[in-house]
C-alpha cells in the first residue's frame, strides 16, 4: 500500500478522507490536479482545473475535493492523462469516458471543443469492451478485451498509426501492423505509441521507452538527454539496449510521458531509479531505499505525477508495527488484564516488559504482580491508563488535553520521558480559552506533586524501585532523569490565560475553580500588568 500524502496535492486532506481512498492519480504539467476513487466507487477531483481537466462542468479550480456525480457507482479500472491535460477513464463494464483538453480531438468525440465534464466515448467503440487506456501528450489509445487497439487525436508524428500524419477525430482501429495480432498491453510516449502482443511489459517516458521481457530482462531506447535510458551516458539510442545486465531479475518497470525519469523493481524488492531526478541527471540505475516504484515519482520526478492509477488498498501483509497495533486490547491473544474503574484492558506481558522499565521491574519472580492474571489499578483513571498502554503498542497518544495532565502524572511516576514530552505537546496544542483555566489548575496540582521535594520523591522512587528489584545484581543501566520542568507547563498555561484574559474569565471553569488558586492567579496576573488600562 502506498501513502498518497507523499504527493503534496494530497497533504491537505484529513485522515478520515484519506481512509476512504481506493485508487488515486496525480496529473497535470505541474502535478497540480488529482482524481481519486473511494471504496464506495465515488469519483472525486480537485486541483487547478487546467483545460477543464477536472471534469466538474465548469472552469473553477478547487482545493476541496468535488464529486463527479456522473461517474458515481461506476467501478474504475483504468485511467490515463495527457499533457493538456485530457483524461481517459475505463470502467469495469468496459465503458470509456473522456474529458479535458480537446484541441486535437484527443477526446474522440469528433470535435475540438473542450470537454468540461465526462462524456462516453462511443464512436467506433459500440459493443466493444475497453480494458485499458493510454494517453500521450495530445493523443489517446484504447485496448479492448478482444485485443484490438484503437487510437485517435494528435498525429503529427504518426502516433495514431493510421498511415498518415493527419489528426484523427474519433477512435480508429490500428490495423496495418497489428492485423490478426492480439495486443495485451498499450502505452504512449509524448508523441509515440506502443503495443505489446506477447507476454512482457512496456512503459514509455517523455521521449524514451522501456521494455521488460518475460525473462525479466530490461531494454531501453529513445531520447537520453537526462540519462533516462540508464546506459551510463547521454547518447540517444535508435534501437533497444539491454541494461542492468548484472542485476537480478526485473519484475516491474516505470516511466511516464510527463517526465524523463525511469524506475525498476527487482525480484527481491530493490527499487532503482535513473534519468532526471530532482534536477540531476542520473545516467546509471541508482539503488534507492524505496519499497515501490511509485515512491520514485512522488519524491524525485518533475513534475511529481503518478505514473499509473495507484491502488491504495492494503494487501494482506502487516508490518511489525501494524501487527502490534492490531493486537492491543485483544482478549484472544493477551495473557494479562488490567482492571481500572471496573473495566478491563487486555495486554501482552512480554511486550510490556520490552517497552517499559516499570513493567520489567514489576514482572520479576518476587513481585506479586508477576503471578497475577488481573492487575488492579487505582491510582489512575481508565482513559489515562488505556492511553498509556496503547502508547506502548503504537508510539502514539490520542487523548484530549484535559486528560493529558493525568497521563503526564503517570509518565512521571513510571519514568517515561518520551511520553512526558508527548503529553506536553498535546496540552500546548489543545489549549483553548474554554479549557485554559482547567489546564492551569491541573498543571498547578501536578507541579505541587513534583515540587523540588516532590520531584526528588518521584525520581528517588523510580531509582529505589529499580534497585529493589535488582537487589544483589549489578547493573549498568540506572534509571535516567529527564530535565523536564513541570513549571514550564504551568507557566505556559498561565501566560495563555493572561493573554486571553477576557475570554478565559467568561468561562465556567474560571468561576468554578478553587478559591485559593483563583486568588493566586489574580495576584500573579496583576503583577504582570494584566489589569492595567
Amino acid at each position: 500500500m502506498v501513502d498518497v500524502t507523499k504527493w503534496p496535492v494530497f497533504s491537505l486532506m484529513g485522515n478520515q478522507e484519506l481512509a476512504t481512498i481506493r485508487k488515486a492519480s496525480v496529473f497535470g504539467m505541474s502535478a497540480n490536479e488529482a482524481i481519486y476513487v473511494t471504496k464506495d466507487d465515488e469519483v472525486y477531483v480537485f486541483g487547478l482545473n487546467c483545460s477543464n481537466c477536472l471534469g466538474t462542468g465548469d472552469s473553477q479550480s478547487s482545493i476541496v475535493p468535488k464529486k463527479l456525480d456522473f461517474l458515481s457507482g461506476r467501478k474504475v479500472v483504468r485511467l490515463s492523462y495527457g499533457s493538456g491535460p485530457h483524461v481517459l477513464l475505463a470502467t469495469e463494464d468496459g465503458e470509456l469516458f473522456a474529458w479535458g483538453h480537446n484541441g486535437y480531438s484527443q477526446l474522440g468525440n469528433g470535435t475540438t471543443n473542450q470537454g468540461v465534464a465526462p462524456v462516453l466515448v462511443s464512436a467506433n467503440l459500440l459493443n466493444k469492451k475497453v480494458t485499458d487506456v493510454a494517453c500521450g501528450s495530445h493523443h489517446s489509445m484504447a485496448l479492448t478485451d478482444s485485443g484490438e487497439v484503437y487510437a485517435w487525436g494528435y498525429n503529427n508524428c504518426g502516433q495514431v498509426g493510421s498511415g498518415s500524419t493527419a489528426n484523427q477525430p474519433t477512435p480508429r482501429r490500428v490495423s496495418s501492423s497489428l492485423q490478426s495480432k492480439v495486443a495485451v498491453s498499450i502505452v504512449c510516449g509524448q508523441n509515440s505509441s506502443l503495443a505489446v502482443v506477447e507476454n512482457g511489459e512496456i512503459v514509455s517516458g517523455y521521449a524514451h521507452s522501456l521494455a521488460l521481457t518475460d525473462e525479466g530482462l530490461l531494454y531501453t531506447w529513445g531520447a537520453n538527454t537526462y540519462g533516462q535510458l540508464g546506459t551510463g551516458n547521454k547518447s540517444n539510442q535508435l534501437s533497444p539496449v539491454h541494461i542492468m545486465t548484472e542485476k537480478e531479475r526485473i519484475v516491474e518497470v516505470a516511466a511516464c510521458h510527463s517526465t524523463h525519469t525511469s524506475a525498476a523493481k527487482t525480484q527481491s524488492g530493490q527499487v532503482y531509479m535513473w534519468g532526471q531526478c530532482r534536477g540531476q541527471s542520473i545516467v546509471l540505475p541508482h539503488l534507492t531505499h524505496f519499497a515501490c516504484t511509485d515512491d520514485v515519482f512522488a519524491c524525485f520526478a518533475a513534475p511529481s505525477v503518478m505514473w499509473r492509477l495507484l491502488s491504495t488498498e492494503p494487501d494482506d501483509f502487516l508490518t511489525v508495527a501494524q501487527s502490534l497495533k492490531r493486537e492491543f486490547d485483544n482478549p484472544d491473544t493477551a495473557d494479562l488484564k488490567f482492571c481500572i474503574d471496573g473495566k478491563y484492558i487486555h495486554v501482552h506481558k512480554a511486550l510490556l516488559k520490552i517497552r517499559c522499565e516499570h513493567f520489567r521491574s514489576m514482572f520479576q519472580s518476587h513481585w506479586n504482580e508477576d503471578m497475577k492474571e488481573v492487575i488492579q489499578i487505582d491510582q489512575f483513571s481508565y482513559p489515562v491508563y488505556r492511553s498509556f498502554l496503547e502508547f506502548l503498542y503504537t508510539d502514539h497518544v490520542e487523548l484530549p488535553p484535559e486528560d493529558a495532565i493525568g497521563l503526564l502524572d503517570l509518565a512521571t511516576s513510571y519514568c517515561e520521558n518520551r511520553l512526558k514530552r508527548l503529553c506536553q505537546h498535546i496540552i500546548k496544542r489543545g489549549i483553548t480559552a474554554e479549557n485554559a483555566f482547567s489546564l492551569l489548575s491541573a498543571a498547578v496540582r501536578y507541579d505541587a506533586k513534583v515540587s523540588p521535594y516532590g520531584r526528588f520523591h518521584f525520581s528517588q522512587r523510580c531509582k529505589n524501585l529499580f534497585r529493589a528489584t535488582h537487589a544483589g545484581h549489578k547493573t549498568k543501566h540506572p534509571v535516567k532523569e529527564h530535565p523536564f520542568d513541570p513549571q514550564d507547563l504551568e507557566e505556559f498555561c498561565f501566560k495563555f490565560c493572561v493573554n486571553h484574559l477576557t475570554e478565559v474569565t467568561q468561562t465556567d471553569a474560571f468561576w468554578q475553580i478553587d478559591g485559593n488558586l483563583l486568588k493566586d492567579f489574580i495576584c500573579r496576573a496583576s503583577r504582570c500588568g494584566a489589569f492595567k488600562n
